[in-house]
C-alpha cells in the first residue's frame, strides 16, 4: 500500500510546496494533503497543477491509488 511519507510527499517539488503555502495549502503536510486530496487530484488530472506542467500519468495514477487505498500517512 502507498503511504504519504514514502510515496506521495516526494512527488511534490520544493517549489510546489512553497508556491502553495501562501494559498493556505502545505503540500509537505500529511494533514493538509489528506484533507484536500480530491481537489488536488482534480487539478492534477486537468493539468492545472502544478502550474508549470503536468505530472506524468504514472504519478497521477499513484496519487489516485493513494486516495483509493485510504490516504495512509
Amino acid at each position: 500500500m502507498l503511504s504519504f511519507a514514502k510515496d506521495i510527499k516526494p512527488l511534490f517539488r520544493p517549489k510546489d510546496v512553497e508556491a502553495m503555502k501562501p494559498l493556505g495549502l502545505d503540500l509537505s503536510s500529511y494533514e493538509d494533503v489528506r484533507s484536500s486530496a480530491e481537489a488536488i487530484l482534480s487539478r492534477l488530472e486537468d493539468g492545472s497543477m502544478p502550474c508549470d506542467g503536468r505530472w506524468q500519468k504514472a504519478s497521477v495514477d499513484e496519487f489516485r491509488q493513494w486516495i483509493q487505498d485510504g490516504k495512509r500517512p
